[in-house]
């Protein structure tokens, strides 16, 4: 295969991913996902900023309620000073007065603080159960995304398997793997025959040097057969003479014994003649 067909090669190939990670569609869900985080926060946020609102109306609504009860307090307070000969009548009737029409003020912006705040409340409501909803579809999102991803994998494996088993686009890699074995085969037969040119070389070798000595391989084990032969032979011949000379010696010890018992014996029977002579003579005297 040329270099040319090989970068063609490679650059389909790269094309092929490009367009594939674009179209990736784990990517797109991750990207999606990452947009609805994004979402959420936003969320999060505005669901802060109009609670604090909400807060701010209730407390308005509760100050407006406190003061109107304060106001009527102050009234009655100005009323009861008249009975107590602290104040006049007409002067305690005329603050009296200006309390209780601060009152009816109060009053009268009690029923828009409690719409201002319900209106917070409500709003307040509806963002908490939308992030909920949409803290609730991310984490289920993620999860299913974890798991397609899983799936992706294993799918994307299992394809390019099947894919190499069937032989799709493999005709190539097939030939070179052939191209390879071959190269192979003959490097490993090459690597056989000097095996075998080096073992017939030693073996030449060998017989040389067995003939320079004289003789193959059967003549140097015969001969050494021969030799402990020989050397068996020499060994009993040897025990033989050893036998033969000390029965040789005993023969000669037991002749000696013999003629020195011959040569004993008449002066043995000199000795017994001579005794009844000793005797006789002997006898007078006695």
């Amino acid at each position: 295969m040329g270099i040319f067909q090989r970068l063609f090669r490679w650059g389909k190939s790269e094309v092929n991913d490009t367009l594939d990670s674009l179209e990736d569609p784990v990517k797109m869900t991750a990207e999606g996902i990452r947009e609805l985080e994004k979402k959420l926060d936003d969320s999060i946020k505005a669901l802060a900023q109009v609670k604090a609102s909400c807060v701010t109306a209730k407390n308005e609504l509760d100050r407006a309620k406190q003061e109107s009860v304060d106001y009527e307090n102050k009234a009655m307070m100005f009323l009861k000073a008249v009975e107590l000969g602290k104040m006049e009548q007409a002067e305690a009737d005329k603050l009296a007065t200006q309390c209780l029409e601060k009152k009816s003020q109060k009053v009268q912006q009690l029923p828009v603080l409690e719409a201002n705040y319900k209106k917070y409340q409500g709003a307040v409501d509806k963002l908490e159960d939308s992030v909920k909803v949409l803290k609730t579809n991310i984490d289920k999102w993620k999860s299913e995304s974890k798991m397609l991803k899983a799936r992706a994998k294993v799918a994307e494996a299992t394809a390019n398997v099947n894919k190499q088993l069937a032989g799709i686009d493999s005709s190539d890699t097939i030939a070179m793997l052939e191209k390879m074995k071959e190269k192979v085969d003959q490097q490993e037969a090459l690597a056989d025959s000097y095996l075998e040119i080096a073992s017939d070389t030693n073996e030449r070798d060998i017989d040389s040097a067995l003939k320079s000595i004289g003789g193959s391989v059967q003549a140097q084990s015969d001969l050494a057969a021969l030799k402990a032969k020989m050397s068996e032979t020499k060994a009993i011949e040897s025990k033989v003479d050893e036998a033969k000379a000390i029965a040789d010696a005993s023969v000669s010890e037991l002749d000696n014994l013999k003629k020195k018992m011959a040569e004993k014996q008449p002066v043995e029977n000199a000795q017994e003649a001579s005794r009844p002579m000793q005797q006789a003579d002997q006898s007078p005297l006695e």
